[in-house]
């Protein structure tokens, strides 16, 4: 009983944590746009715009896609059938 009410403590104490974490990130900006700092934007905006990228060393990357996974194939035979008519008329003849 006494490591199930621990594990709940622990739990609740690291929640909090995670949160902050996430509030600590730096929000986008317009002087960190990609954009911005290579004198390609032509936007007077005072919140970034649609097409903010973070500027990096790397120069220009694309935005982060999800990725895309194949689901395994189904079955191609069923587990049961029925049982066609000259079955059914020799179980029951």
């Amino acid at each position: 009983m006494a490591a199930v009410v621990n594990e709940l403590v622990e739990k609740k104490e690291i929640a909090p944590r995670m949160s902050k974490a996430r509030a600590r990130s730096k929000k986008p900006s317009c002087e960190g746009c990609y954009f911005r700092c290579n004198l390609l934007c032509a936007l007077e905006l005072d919140e970034p715009c649609a097409t903010f990228r973070p500027d990096s060393p790397e120069g220009l990357r694309p935005p982060r896609q999800l990725r895309f996974h194949f689901r395994q194939p189904g079955r191609t035979t069923t587990a049961w059938a029925f049982p066609d008519a000259r079955e059914q008329a020799a179980l029951h003849a």
